[in-house]
């Protein structure tokens, strides 16, 4: 079973810029079925789609717009929000206008279909998938799975080190990989993240007692400061006053205790700084997970996450 691409990842590929070069190319992918990309220019009065093939210009009529839209499960913002950015779609009639233009009727409605039909309910749990962030919520983050299909990320699952807020981790347009964790009916997906992201040992091994490293102060606590030094890897250091959630820090790493899944440090200094979030970095982005352990072996607390078969 092959990906259908987050919407904007077709778009400059040689594929898509072939089939978009004339009338001809253009009824080649009609014929095929071949899904395409363009940058949907404006939507109109009636909510009608259009949008720019490079050689002309293609129209989307609103009930094509977007799954749900014909059922009134969905509401017109799926269309409008789309004006400026990239949209999926197939091509279904070549037809000219009354200057004899060009004008290729497309439909959004129907690769989306297509997608849910072939891609999405055939996804396992426990399968890694590609995705693409498209807006932030304080309860998680939207991606766009296939052709414009969206899916939720909630807060506590995009990695184990807490966050404030999705933004703390994800960017609108950022690239990422997700982890499916349930496939509903009528297509829903449940997903994770924070499983890609390194268990406790591979993380702590990017460190050594003695160092100095950086790191985001993630809460502040009576007994000590939670000091974020990975997205799936935190560490406790000792009580310091004037800190802040939120702060970037330099802090000492006094010691990495694997059998107590602990890493004890102390806050050299602590500042704001308008740095924005780092890449994430994976420890895996493709196959199937059936378990994933967080835990180190030698720590008694197993923390893991198993996926059904």
């Amino acid at each position: 079973m092959g990906y259908y691409w987050p919407e904007g990842m077709l778009l400059e590929s040689e594929q898509n810029r072939y089939y978009l070069q004339n009338e001809e190319t253009l009824c080649s992918a009609m014929r095929i079925g071949q899904i395409l990309e363009g940058r949907a220019l404006l939507c109109d009065y009636d909510h009608n789609l259009i949008v720019d093939l490079g050689c002309c210009r293609g129209v989307i009529p609103r009930e094509e717009g977007a799954l749900g839209i014909r059922e009134q499960t969905v509401r017109d913002i799926a269309i409008i929000s789309r004006v400026n950015k990239p949209v999926c779609f197939l091509i279904t009639a070549i037809e000219h206008d009354e200057n004899g233009a060009l004008r290729p009727i497309l439909s959004r409605r129907a690769a989306q279909l297509r997608c849910r039909r072939e891609y999405i309910e055939a996804l396992t749990p426990g399968e890694i998938i590609p995705a693409r962030v498209t807006h932030l919520e304080n309860f998680g983050c939207f991606v766009d799975i296939g052709c414009g299909l969206p899916s939720l990320i909630s807060i506590d699952q995009i990695s184990v080190s807490r966050i404030s807020h999705p933004r703390d981790r994800f960017a609108v347009g950022e690239s990422i990989y997700a982890v499916v964790k349930a496939v509903e009916p009528e297509g829903r997906v449940q997903l994770s993240h924070k499983e890609l992201l390194g268990t406790w040992e591979e993380n702590a091994s990017l460190f050594l007692p003695g160092e100095t490293v950086a790191g985001i102060i993630r809460s502040v606590e009576d007994y000590g400061v939670f000091v974020e030094l990975t997205p799936n890897l935190a560490g406790l250091a000792e009580p310091c006053e004037g800190v802040r959630a939120g702060q970037h820090a330099g802090v000492y790493i006094k010691s990495i205790l694997p059998e107590k899944m602990k890493v004890k440090l102390i806050i050299v200094d602590a500042f704001d700084a308008p740095y924005s979030p780092q890449p994430v970095q994976y420890f895996i982005t493709e196959g199937v997970l059936r378990r994933w352990r967080y835990s180190p072996p030698e720590c008694p607390r197993i923390v893991e996450t198993v996926f059904p078969e």
